[in-house]
């Protein structure tokens, strides 16, 4: 495919909506094809998808059921926006993929290999070319989203959170990720994703 495909991946609150918002911007500025999405969502079924997923009103919600529905929402976004777009020439920068189900449902739930097997399914085997893995106390990042009120997920036990924390520590030791110091400033965070996307783009 003619494109890039760039995922934000880390806990929540660590910064990958207000990154990928600046790079977003920065890109459009050099005449870069550029399209910024997010998961679950982007698209209109998608996004559909992700109501039931986050209503905190679904308390009921089984972990495979959750699993699901997040393949589910993904098998859509990638059929619908994010191929088509790559094979347009797009850069794709997108808040969470893959990874965020194995964290959250394979670790924090529990559910093991299995979210992987169906995750492939869900996106034909599709892999980023660069992932950002933005590492950060998510127990201070937590607090600052639930000062909101909070969705399903993020309304969780703290034991849930820490188990996704330790989660992203495993998986930052994966070399095919780029890992990013999200406790630093805006700015740097930005500046260090910023070069690295170039390098990629070059």
């Amino acid at each position: 495919m003619k494109g890039i495909f760039v995922t934000f991946e880390g806990p929540d609150g660590c910064g990958k909506t207000t990154i990928a918002s600046l790079l977003y911007e920065e890109l459009k500025k050099l005449n870069k094809k550029v399209l910024r999405t997010r998961e679950p969502g982007g698209t209109e079924i998608s996004e559909k998808i992700r109501n039931i997923i986050l209503d905190p009103q679904n308390t009921k919600m089984d972990y495979r059921t959750e699993a699901l529905l997040y393949a589910a929402s993904r098998a859509q976004h990638v059929h619908e926006k994010i191929i088509p777009a790559l094979e347009e020439g797009y850069i794709i920068l997108c808040e969470r993929f893959v990874l965020s189900s194995i964290a959250y449902q394979g670790y924090g739930r529990g559910l093991g290999k299995g979210v992987e097997t169906i995750n492939d399914f869900a996106t034909g085997g599709l892999k980023p070319d660069l992932v950002f893995l933005f590492k950060v106390n998510s127990e201070k990042t937590l607090l600052r989203k639930l000062a909101d009120g909070g969705d399903r997920l993020e309304r969780e036990d703290i034991s849930f959170h820490k188990k996704v924390q330790r989660a992203y520590e495993d998986l930052s030791k994966n070399k095919d990720f780029q890992i990013i110091d999200a406790s630093r400033s805006i700015e740097e965070v930005f500046n260090e994703c910023l070069e690295k996307l170039l390098e990629l783009i070059k």
